[in-house]
């Protein structure tokens, strides 16, 4: 619930913390935010908009993916290294128990699977689109849901988080380290160039190219030391509708024209065999 993480809040504007009054959330400077009746707040800065998040057509395919369990072996992958992290050396706590802070968790999926495997910690679900958070909202009785730009000042304080997530999402170094704690660790997921690579070849999707990896390593190099890589890789059968789904889901929904994908699709088996790939990568702040 956003209750939960209500301590670990900070105004986007002053940076301070946040106290709810009734149905808002305000700093001592006076800046509030009201809370949605969906259970999510927006800590968006005035002159932000929402332009670049996931669509309501986008999320509902992305929850019926997961739902359908197709990617489950990227969410045990995932809790299991949550599990295995290190803790952060003893800090000043802001709130008892631990933060578990998710960087772009759309609809809250792999957090919530993250905070079922670590009973002691609440979870923030940070995304800019309201309609994926809508749903993270009410993914896990410990995750409190908050609309914020990735490539801003996140609304969380300083040191605040123990872990941090990042799935298939916006990475933000400099941020990503002001918010760990010193000895936190960040667990990112990241496709490799096999990632759907059946689909891509056959329906002309956006490709990742193979250099990806060393790209991210590079430009979190910075502020987070790599700790451990492993490859999780396995096979999908999909009948046509979960093809249509995972396109849709994508960042290769805002470029693919549907006739053609509904002409594509017709001459794929049914179901088709297509690769799941990604890398799941720790690194710790120093």
């Amino acid at each position: 619930m956003l209750q939960d993480i209500e301590p670990y809040l900070a105004c986007p504007h002053c940076a301070q913390a946040l106290t709810r009054h009734e149905r808002s959330l305000r700093c001592p400077a006076g800046h509030s935010f009201d809370l949605a009746k969906q259970g999510y707040v927006s800590l968006l800065a005035g002159d932000a908009h929402t332009g670049t998040g996931d669509t309501a057509e986008m999320v509902a395919a992305r929850a019926d993916f997961l739902a359908a369990g197709h990617y489950r072996p990227i969410a045990d992958a995932l809790a299991e290294a949550a599990s295995a992290a290190p803790a952060a050396p003893a800090a000043p706590a802001v709130a008892p128990g631990g933060l578990v802070a998710d960087l772009g968790a759309g609809t809250g999926h792999y957090l919530a699977h993250v905070l079922d495997a670590l009973p002691g910690r609440v979870g923030a679900a940070l995304d800019i689109s309201k309609y994926a958070l809508r749903r993270a909202a009410k993914a896990h009785s410990r995750i409190g849901a908050v609309v914020c730009d990735a490539w801003r000042p996140l609304p969380l304080r300083d040191a605040s988080a123990d872990l941090m997530l990042n799935v298939f999402a916006p990475r933000n170094g400099p941020e990503i380290r002001r918010v760990l704690r010193p000895g936190g660790t960040l667990l990112l997921v990241s496709p490799t160039a096999r990632h759907l690579r059946e689909l891509v070849a056959a329906l002309g999707l956006l490709s990742v190219d193979e250099d990806k990896q060393r790209r991210i390593d590079e430009k979190l190099g910075p502020h987070l030391t790599p700790v451990e890589q492993r490859e999780v890789e396995f096979t999908l059968r999909l009948a046509p509708q979960d093809v249509r789904t995972v396109v849709g889901m994508g960042p290769s929904a805002w470029h693919t024209d549907p006739d053609r994908l509904a002409a594509a699709l017709a001459g794929l088996p049914d179901p088709v065999e297509v690769t799941a790939s990604v890398t799941v990568a720790g690194y710790r702040r120093p």
